[in-house]
């Protein structure tokens, strides 16, 4: 009876793992054709493999783009086959299928070179769609000094704004 129940146990844990491995690649494929829609400046095929309500946080710190907002943003950039070119060189992707949720983090090959990305997928009608997602520049830990001294002016009358609006 042991054996029995380890066997089944052994076999869930395998279709668990399989299933796991099938949704990372499914995401994977998602990320890696929303960043060639952008190169490529293809509008309907990147806002298409997003969310209705997604979010995009850019590298800027007034940048929460809605969904909408994001469109109109972007929207002349593509029009002028000159959107952005994002190529993952490193990236991470944890599931909860049984939540239809998914979230990851990347390293980026960019023209502002090494970024990050990191965000939220979730499972809509059987397919994944980005909801959130975060772009930040990765900068080196023996650069912050110089550059939090370059930003320190306009930082500190954005945070003012912020303040005053609360």
């Amino acid at each position: 009876m042991k054996t029995k129940i380890f066997a089944f146990l052994l076999i869930a844990i395998t279709f668990f793992a399989k299933g796991q491995e099938i949704e990372k690649q499914q995401i994977d494929k998602v990320l890696d054709s929303w960043h060639k829609a952008a190169a490529d400046a293809d509008f309907e095929t990147y806002f298409g493999l997003m969310a209705k309500d997604a979010v995009f946080l850019g590298t800027d710190a007034t940048e929460n783009w809605q969904n909408e907002e994001f469109k109109n943003f972007s929207k002349p950039y593509f029009d002028k086959d000159k959107a952005w070119s994002f190529t993952a060189v490193e990236r991470n992707i944890y599931v909860d299928a049984e939540a239809g949720y998914a979230w990851f983090d990347e390293l980026l090959d960019t023209q502002m070179k090494l970024c990050r990305g990191s965000g939220v997928l979730h499972k809509l009608n059987g397919e994944w769609k980005i909801k959130h997602y975060v772009l930040s520049i990765a900068v080196p830990n023996e650069n912050v000094e110089a550059l939090v001294a370059m930003k320190k002016a306009t930082d500190s009358i954005l945070i003012q704004k912020l303040k005053e609006r609360n």
